[in-house]
């Protein structure tokens, strides 16, 4: 069984120029009981998005905002992002490799209902 959350999003410093920040998504997945996270880009998401919709069933992807620091556009991002990557887990029985490689996931048994969009 895998799901997938997302409880945070806030800027981040680039490592090689600390005064430009960017938004990182806090993913949460939970795979056969085990817990990890990974830290996403919105760029990530849409370049998974670009590789994955032509193989799988995917829902529509959240629309980028400018500007994209205001709070309330930053939360309608990550809720958007949430129910995209929910609803890949949930449409599709056999999950793609890329999918997996973006979670950080090996081998994870899929349940479709346990990740409701």
């Amino acid at each position: 069984m895998i799901a997938v959350s997302i409880p945070a999003a806030g800027p981040q410093a680039a490592a090689r120029s600390p005064d430009k920040a960017h938004t990182v998504f806090r993913v949460e997945v939970l795979c056969n009981g085990r817990r990890h996270t990974v830290a996403k880009r919105y760029s990530e998401f849409q370049a998974l998005h670009k590789r994955i919709k032509k193989t799988c069933k995917v829902p529509d992807f959240p629309p980028r905002h400018v500007p994209n620091w205001m709070p309330k556009v930053l939360e309608q991002r990550r809720q958007g992002l949430e129910l995209y990557i929910q609803g890949v887990l949930y449409h599709n029985e056999e999950l793609p490799q890329d999918v997996l490689d973006f979670l950080k996931v090996r081998r994870c048994q899929q349940d479709p209902k346990a990740s409701s969009p």
